[in-house]
């Protein structure tokens, strides 16, 4: 068992700034951790990373310009998530949905990354799910029938692209929906539609204020009624609900009320390792953002859980659990400069840009500390590589 803190140094001293004071503090780099590496998907556990997207270093990279990205760097990150045996969940929020990633870049994004899954063959990773929303809508109201109508395009280019469909939360229909009769009806008519079983994405007002009150009540006891009661009637066409309200105890209380065979799929970026572990005969599948991040780690972790090692799975995931808190801290929707960060530390992207110029969404010493907290945690694969980055990263922002 790989146990992270005797890790040797590896010699390399970055100076970093900490949150609440003002003196920049020397840390040691340790040295990489070797993690195991899977032959396969994980047998134990249906999991899925949602992937952030890479922008083209050369383009307009503010806020309201397109999303112009760089394919290859972006469908690189695809592949090593399958190389890893892990399922991507594509075109979620946590691909800067709504905050930068438009419409038309959705769809090609859906499209090629689906393409990327068959070439990849299924040899080790290779699933792909997909968000459907209704982000094509312009701002403002909007009825009912084209709030459908806005889903059922969408469920069409993913089904089409070849993906399972995640039918997502949408700050439309949060704001025309009167009632949790609203939800159900619209809801259950698309489940009517879908060709294979779906999943069913509740997003908490913290990820999104203008999803609050959403299945009809801002009472989160009345509204998990409403959503039991979707998933019990279209139990057949759903294969799992995605709950993201950061709350360990609704979620253990959700998944004992779902129908025999629907997955409830964690969006507790605080809390999953206990929650994909599991207590009293039931457990959580994973799609989660943080998984994007720490992919190696968390793959390794799904082979010993797989090989029934309960106590390594918990020894390769607990650490990383302070570096996720904080990646996805208040104000929470700015996660995903986090995952970007952590992907351009370890030099698998040409620089710290994301699309809608989020990246100036956390500031320095923010970053320092995901630095520090995924060294600490065995994340990295080339530490000395990442403190380079870091000790120039510092160096624009003053912090020398």
């Amino acid at each position: 068992m790989t146990v992270v803190d005797d890790r040797a140094l590896t010699g390399e001293v970055v100076r970093l700034p900490r949150p609440g004071s003002t003196a920049l503090v020397e840390h040691q780099v340790r040295e990489p951790v070797v993690w195991e590496r899977p032959t396969g998907p994980a047998t134990s556990r249906t999991v899925f990373a949602a992937a952030h997207v890479v922008p083209r270093t050369t383009a307009e990279n503010v806020p309201g310009a397109p999303a112009d990205l760089d394919w290859d760097a972006t469908l690189a990150f695809r592949h090593r998530l399958f190389s890893l045996g892990l399922g991507v969940a594509e075109a979620m929020d946590t691909a800067q949905r709504g905050m930068g990633l438009d419409f038309a870049a959705t769809t090609e994004l859906v499209r090629r990354t689906c393409a990327e899954a068959r070439a990849v063959g299924g040899a080790v990773g290779g699933s792909v799910a997909a968000g459907v929303g209704t982000d094509q809508l312009a701002p403002g109201p909007h009825s009912l029938d084209v709030i459908r109508a806005a889903y059922e395009e969408q469920l069409a280019i993913v089904e089409d692209a070849g993906a399972q469909p995640i039918l997502m939360a949408s700050r439309h229909l949060a704001a025309a929906a009167r009632t949790s009769e609203d939800y159900l009806q619209l809801y259950s008519g698309l489940l009517a539609q879908v060709r294979r079983p779906a999943v069913l994405h509740w997003l908490g007002e913290v990820f999104d204020p203008s999803l609050a009150g959403y299945w009809g009540s801002r009472d989160v006891p009345t509204a998990t009624d409403a959503f039991v009661e979707l998933v019990q009637a279209n139990a057949a066409r759903v294969d799992g609900v995605k709950v993201s309200l950061l709350d360990a105890e609704h979620e253990k209380e959700l998944r004992r009320r779902l129908p025999a065979g629907v997955r409830l799929y964690t969006g507790d970026d605080f809390n999953y390792p206990e929650l994909i572990e599991g207590d009293g005969g039931f457990h959580s599948d994973a799609l989660l953002g943080i998984f994007a991040g720490i992919a190696n780690v968390a793959a390794a972790s799904l082979v010993r859980l797989d090989a029934g090692d309960v106590a390594g799975f918990r020894a390769a995931l607990d650490p990383t659990v302070p570096l996720a808190r904080h990646v996805f801290g208040a104000p929470t929707p700015y996660y995903k400069a986090g995952i970007a960060f952590l992907n351009w530390l370890d030099g698998r992207q040409p620089g710290y840009a994301m699309v809608g110029g989020l990246h100036s969404a956390r500031s320095a010493v923010h970053q320092a500390e995901t630095f520090r907290l995924a060294d600490e945690a065995g994340v990295l694969e080339d530490p000395v590589g990442a403190a380079a980055r870091m000790r120039h990263y510092l160096a624009v922002h003053g912090l020398t």
